[in-house]
């Protein structure tokens, strides 16, 4: 199984953040599959690649942390591809959503750490 991760701490309201993460999510061709209060999931639209290759993400909101003016988000991508290759179909996606949210204008990037 593929599997990246990445912390983020996003300067934007709490209250803004899972519809803007969610809209964040579509345009890189992903769809909201599961949503609460300090998660969301999302899936890779099936069609374009075989069904193990396709990709989900999972963002939890770090509430306990999270203050008016910055909020600590971790991610993990991940698929049931076997990751035998660098630059896998996990990895693209993951750099795509990566880069999706870093050049965001709906927040400011304030921190990256990615494993």
């Amino acid at each position: 199984m593929a599997r990246y991760l990445c912390s983020l701490t996003l300067s934007v309201p709490i209250e803004e953040l899972l519809s803007s993460l969610g809209d964040i999510l579509q345009t890189c061709d992903f769809e909201i599959i599961y949503q609460t209060g300090d998660y969301l999931m999302a899936r890779e639209v099936p069609g374009r690649i075989s069904f193990s290759k396709l990709v989900t993400v999972e963002a939890l909101i770090d509430r306990t942390t999270a203050t008016p003016e910055e909020v600590r988000v971790n991610f993990v991508v991940k698929n049931e591809e076997l990751p035998l290759q660098v630059d896998n179909h996990c990895r693209q996606m993951f750099n795509v959503v990566q880069r999706a949210i870093a050049d965001s204008s709906q927040w400011q990037l304030l921190e990256s750490v990615s494993s």
